[in-house]
């Protein structure tokens, strides 16, 4: 273990039927140094993931950030990547897709889509927290095309319908 916040094993085993499935990782060269993902406090939901590499973020620009992490991620699991809040309110930093979806099928490299939707330029060095991951089991269902759909109080309304 790294901390008494987030548990980190370097065996193999574990899977989406335990209690805590176990998401393997690979390091390349450039995350050598920088911490595996990590929550700030015991119930956090979220992972901070660190950025491999040292960039300037312009405002109005989106990049591509390496983490220099791979990972295995369980059958019947997936990662969402979503943004820092503290970044999004301070330096009007964000992911454009959020949240992203990392499929436990992908074996690349997790990189982490930033906008800079402030005024300013936005640093980003190598090693800060740059959004936090979020992992969900995954519910498989079936579709199935029908005549009609039950009735609910609610009915057709939507966007804005319960104001």
């Amino acid at each position: 273990m790294t901390s008494d916040r987030t548990q980190h094993d370097e065996s193999t085993g574990g899977g989406a039927e335990s209690p805590r499935p176990r998401v393997r990782f690979r390091r390349l060269p450039s995350s050598r140094g920088i911490p595996l993902p990590e929550r700030a406090t015991p119930h956090a939901a979220g992972y901070d993931i660190r950025s491999a590499e040292e960039a300037v973020l312009a405002p109005g620009e989106i990049r591509l950030v390496p983490t220099g992490l791979m990972m295995e991620l369980p059958e019947g699991v997936e990662c969402q990547v979503r943004p820092r809040s503290g970044l999004a309110v301070r330096h009007g930093i964000t992911l454009p897709n959020s949240p992203g979806t990392i499929d436990p099928d992908y074996r690349g490299e997790v990189g982490v889509i930033l906008i800079n939707h402030g005024q300013e330029p936005f640093v980003i060095r190598r090693g800060d927290r740059v959004a936090q991951m979020v992992v969900h089991r995954v519910c498989r269902v079936v579709w199935a095309v029908c005549g009609e759909l039950s009735r609910t109080e609610r009915g057709d309304g939507g966007f804005g319908h319960t104001r």
